[in-house]
């Protein structure tokens, strides 16, 4: 359990950035815990499972990718025949090794249909930093595509800078601006790109601060706005609720020596509304916000459940 409480730690910190890895970083800690478990009895074990989830689960509000992982996981131990301990395990393990290996190859059909959308001479503008939506824009490079990317600092944790790094790795010619500059810059674009930490069954998408703002600007500027995203990262909890719940970060994140008595607010993600959404690049092709629903109950009916 002390490899949970780390990885939880870790996750809550910042210290594991993107939803995708906090995802594999959780999936991990699950088969750690399998491996060094001291559980008697089926019992026992599922106990120490559900611990090990619910610490997990905490460590971020808006990680669905996670937390239906780990749902997964303990439905195969608790649906299963098997009693004894060893087999129990090697059975959580093994579909961990599973669950892997089809996020992995969720994020590789998305990220080569995404990279079908960009042109030679365009210029994509994306926020903050997503592994999908770089994985997007280097095969586009590797392609032998010439393109240009304008990215934002994304405040207050400056993830963006992760983005202009990996791109300028990749030789892609890329303007850094500030995010209160993307009103100048968003006219420049062809097109928008960014991740998800979350989609709702109406096709709306929850993503890092800053993003619905963008997606205005770009429905202004009549820029298509689109987000790539495995369907796993499917919140099957806003089924039942009004909206996706936004995790509120530590304002000393935003100024560690703020005035005494101000009232800092740091919410880490906004809900961008599925009609500034063009499509959702996702693993199955583009979708419409609108069929998104349909399609998860055509690949993934189990997260309905």
């Amino acid at each position: 359990m002390e490899t949970v409480k780390a990885t939880a730690e870790k996750i809550y910190n910042f210290e594991v950035k993107g939803t995708r890895n906090a995802a594999i970083a959780a999936i991990n800690a699950f088969q750690m815990l399998a491996q060094q478990s001291t559980a008697e009895n089926k019992t026992q074990l599922l106990a120490e499972f559900s611990t090990a989830q619910q610490l997990l689960s905490n460590a971020r509000e808006t990680e669905p990718l996670m937390r239906n992982a780990l749902h997964y996981l303990s439905h195969q131990v608790q649906q299963s025949s098997l009693q004894r301990i060893s087999d129990l395990c090697s059975l959580l393990i093994g579909s961990a090794d599973k669950l892997l290996s089809e996020i992995d190859t969720a994020q590789d059909n998305a990220t080569d249909i995404g990279a079908t959308l960009i042109q030679n001479d365009m210029t994509i503008f994306t926020h903050c930093n997503s592994s999908s939506a770089t994985q997007m824009l280097i095969k586009a490079k590797q392609a032998g595509k010439n393109f240009k990317v304008i990215c934002t600092e994304t405040r207050p944790a400056f993830q963006g800078r992760i983005t202009a790094r990996q791109m300028i790795e990749n030789n892609i010619e890329t303007t850094f601006i500030i995010d209160s500059a993307s009103h100048a810059f968003i006219s420049k674009a062809d097109f928008v790109i960014v991740g998800a930490d979350a989609i709702t069954p109406e096709g709306n998408v929850v993503n890092k601060i800053g993003t619905s703002g963008l997606a205005v600007l770009a429905h202004e500027a009549h820029k298509p706005f689109y987000a790539v995203s495995e369907l796993l990262k499917f919140d099957p909890q806003t089924l039942y609720s009004e909206t996706e719940g936004v995790e509120q970060r530590s304002p000393t994140e935003v100024w560690k020596e703020a005035p005494k008595k101000l009232d800092v607010r740091n919410p880490a993600f906004d809900v961008t509304p599925n009609r500034y959404i063009r499509g959702i690049i996702c693993e199955k092709g583009i979708t419409r916000p609108k069929n998104l629903l349909k399609t998860i109950q055509q690949f993934y009916p189990w997260l309905l459940k």
